[in-house]
């Protein structure tokens, strides 16, 4: 990847305009995933402010902690973290003391600075709009989702490993759903051994699920095949395993639901089985966060150049 990306507005020989170089970049709050994030950019000899961490944090030495909005001016690029705000107008800071507002962040940044956030709200782009700022979210980026998937089928794989009583080698998964997550996921199972079928709506996805090497069954039909399972990974943000599919599980089955929030899991229901279910949300930042943050870096970078 190049060390220096351009941005508009800076002429090359006082004619056409084309894109100035990208001097400084402020990550502002977030977790692990940020630092690390802060870190990969600082290795692209770019400056970089960090705005809403504490000084005990593994921040490369040439990473400047700022203490207030104002210090972010003259950033030409803004990091915020996935989900930007928590409560009203405050950023999320879980790794620091300090509150930091988003409208002060905003207003400090020039006009021109490249904004860009995960999980971007209504109200988060509109409060951009309002200060004249335009704000762009990476989540979108299918480099970014498909790369992102890997630290989250890993996480995943690490949560059953210390929640299974035995070896994922040999034992029986179902991974619903064959989107980005669900065809890595499986793909790492069958690697470790496990025997994987995949459930799915689509008959496409369920065709390169078996032109792959997998055992398919339809969504419709995964009740005939619950019974055997010893662990389950949904992917699919909708009701999956509603109480009439828990029923057909074993007791000892483990699921890990991996979709947003509320996921595909009928929590009560898996409660009152004694099922062991977990909602394992935000993988990539406990189970890998330097390499979800040196995607989150690398996503944005190349973002840039595709503005050149």
């Amino acid at each position: 990847m190049q060390n220096l990306h351009r941005m508009k507005g800076e002429s090359k020989d006082g004619g056409n305009p084309m894109k100035k170089t990208i001097q400084t970049a402020a990550v502002i709050g977030g977790d692990l995933r940020q630092v690390y994030a802060a870190n990969a950019l600082s290795q692209r000899k770019i400056e970089v402010l960090a705005l809403g961490f504490s000084g005990e944090l593994p921040l490369s030495p040439s990473v400047k902690l700022c203490q207030s909005e104002e210090e972010l001016q003259g950033a030409d690029l803004a990091v915020f973290p996935l989900g930007i705000t928590g409560e009203k107008d405050t950023v999320r800071t879980p790794l620091g003391m300090q509150s930091v507002s988003f409208s002060k962040c905003l207003r400090a940044l020039e006009k021109g600075a490249f904004l860009v956030g995960g999980k971007i709200s209504a109200q988060e782009a509109e409060q951009a709009q309002e200060l004249h700022r335009n704000i762009r979210d990476y989540l979108k980026e299918e480099k970014m989702a498909v790369l992102n998937a890997v630290p989250t089928a890993e996480g995943a794989l690490e949560l059953a490993m210390h929640e299974l009583p035995c070896t994922l080698w040999k034992s029986r998964c179902l991974v619903t759903g064959y989107g980005r997550i669900g065809r890595i996921l499986a793909q790492r199972l069958k690697g470790l051994g496990a025997q994987v079928t995949v459930a799915a709506r689509r008959q496409d996805a369920l065709a390169w699920a078996q032109a792959e090497g997998y055992e398919i069954v339809p969504i419709g039909e995964m009740e005939e095949i619950l019974v055997h399972q010893q662990v389950v990974f949904n992917t699919i943000p909708a009701m999956v395993l509603g109480r009439e599919q828990l029923r057909c599980l074993r007791k000892d089955c483990l699921i890990i639901d991996l979709a947003s929030k509320p996921g595909g899991v009928d929590w009560e229901g898996a409660a009152k089985l004694g099922l062991s279910a977990h909602l394992a949300l935000a993988l990539p930042g406990k189970a890998a966060p330097q390499t979800a943050g040196e995607i989150i870096a690398e996503t944005v970078l190349d973002m840039i150049s595709e503005e050149q």
